[in-house]
């Protein structure tokens, strides 16, 4: 089924309506969500009219609609991409085998595990970008924001509709406690590192949706792989929200840069302190920002061998990005990878069984394609003829998880001692001062076609509406 029924109290394209035990559950959890949302979503912005789009197909072709709306009126709901005829499983030991519609028992507690870890980054986001409605610096940057907090609500939708099918009481207690946990808890923390962050200013939430929405690209490929046909089928479904939320973070920096070459330009200087006082972000600190949401990122993918990643991978649960696209046997047995080390002080190579080293094999694909989003906005200081360059630091830097936990590594892949990183870091990641600096830049701009002075105005608007579009209405 293509079309999407919104006729129903829970908009689906799964036929929810001939299943009346689970929509009695789904739509017992219901109120529950919206409580959730009128207490963590976005901050004194539940009047608003804001201009969203809402899935009405799951084909590729003419699948949003546009219009302005209340966002505790959005209509969140359970959307799958379309089936493909005698899907088979592409990897592992049933490779070849017919895709499940089921959840083999055999595979239950691991495929519960996947999804709750998925599900609980969507209210996480959210919960993270609350306040930043208050300092938007513009109504289109508004509503990009909102755009993307309401997807992540419908995503966690996605994952809560296959706890309650496939999963019985484990899977409704799951979808209860996805509600319980909050972003930054002492007590009760998300399950992630990086959804446990704060996300303090505009800066901070175009990286994040740069480089950890780009995480969730590579992550829900890899799911979108899957054995378990609808688990794969809902990610894919996922994959064509997912694609504005990265659009989001690449535009937003590089209109950052923009703005700020602009000045520098206008001015004929390049010192960061003059810089600041033209009320613009200079660029290392923009580097240093950069320097942590990618590090940070990049522990998302977990350790660097892992049993898990081996198990999900043999038993068909999570493919490799583009698995498909891929020329061996999918299998991997006997095959082999290189990861980074630390032996004696140094980092040095050496190869491991690749089954073991499935993470590291995301998070070389994720670091990959990251770095083709930093070259476009290098292209932007390339332009106005100025010298700096930013980049990825090394992928040890600054790690939290796996063989560098806790190692001091430099942004250029040396390991230092404390004493240097102690007078370095201010150098590499950004300072108390930084934080106050750019928080000082964050007023809100409500006017329509005005934008803050920190940022250039977007090439074009959304959905083909011009720049100075009344992208939210606030009475």
């Amino acid at each position: 089924m293509s079309a999407i029924d919104y006729s129903d109290k829970i908009p689906n394209n799964v036929n929810l309506s001939e299943d009346r035990a689970l929509q009695r559950a789904l739509e017992h959890w219901q109120p529950n969500y919206l409580s959730w949302w009128q207490d963590m979503g976005p901050e004194g912005a539940q009047g608003f009219d804001v201009y969203l789009r809402t899935a009405v197909s799951t084909t590729p072709d003419g699948w949003a609609h546009f219009g302005h709306v209340k966002m505790p009126d959005y209509r969140w709901g359970i959307f799958l991409a379309q089936p493909e005829a005698d899907r088979r499983i592409g990897f592992g030991e049933h490779q070849g085998e017919a895709a499940w519609q089921d959840v083999p028992g055999e595979h239950r507690a691991n495929l519960r595990r996947i999804i709750v870890t998925q599900g609980d980054t969507e209210p996480a986001s959210v919960e993270q970008q609350r306040h930043l409605g208050l300092t938007a610096p513009s109504q289109y940057d508004l509503r990009n924001l909102f755009q993307v907090n309401v997807e992540e609500g419908r995503h966690l939708w996605a994952m809560v509709y296959l706890l309650h099918k496939h999963f019985g009481r484990d899977g409704r207690e799951e979808a209860e406690a996805l509600l319980e946990r909050r972003s930054g808890d002492v007590d009760n923390p998300r399950i992630l590192g990086a959804f446990n962050e704060k996300t303090p200013d505009w800066l901070a939430f175009f990286m994040f949706t740069y480089f950890t929405d780009r995480d969730g690209k590579f992550q829900l490929n890899a799911l979108a792989e899957s054995g378990f046909d609808p688990l794969s089928r809902t990610t894919r479904f996922m994959l064509t929200e997912e694609a504005h939320h990265m659009f989001v973070g690449e535009s937003g920096v590089s209109r950052v840069i923009q703005r700020t070459c602009e000045v520098m330009k206008e001015h004929g200087i390049e010192d960061p302190a003059e810089v600041r006082r033209h009320g613009v972000v200079d660029l290392p600190t923009l580097q240093r920002y950069l320097n942590f949401h990618y590090s940070v990122t990049i522990d998302l993918f977990g350790a660097d061998q892992s049993s898990n990643a081996a198990i999900f991978y043999s038993a068909g649960l999570k493919g490799r990005f583009e698995e498909g696209k891929r020329a061996d046997d999918h299998l991997l047995k006997g095959e082999s990878y290189r990861i980074l080390d630390v032996k004696d002080g140094a980092l040095v190579e050496r190869e491991v069984p690749m089954l073991n080293a499935l993470n590291e094999v995301l998070r070389d694909d994720f670091i990959r394609d990251s770095i083709g989003g930093i070259g476009r906005w290098n292209k932007v200081i390339e332009k106005a003829g100025l010298p700096l360059r930013l980049s990825v630091p090394h992928k040890a830097f600054n790690r939290q998880i796996g063989s560098f936990s806790g190692m001091k590594i430099s942004p250029d892949g040396r390991v230092v001692s404390e004493a240097e990183w102690a007078a370095h870091v201010n150098d590499w990641l950004p300072a108390d001062e930084d934080r106050a600096y750019v928080a000082s830049l964050m007023g809100r701009v409500v006017e329509t076609g005005r934008y803050a002075n920190w940022i250039a105005p977007p090439a074009i608007g959304i959905n083909k509406r011009p720049v100075n579009f009344e992208y939210v209405r606030f009475s």
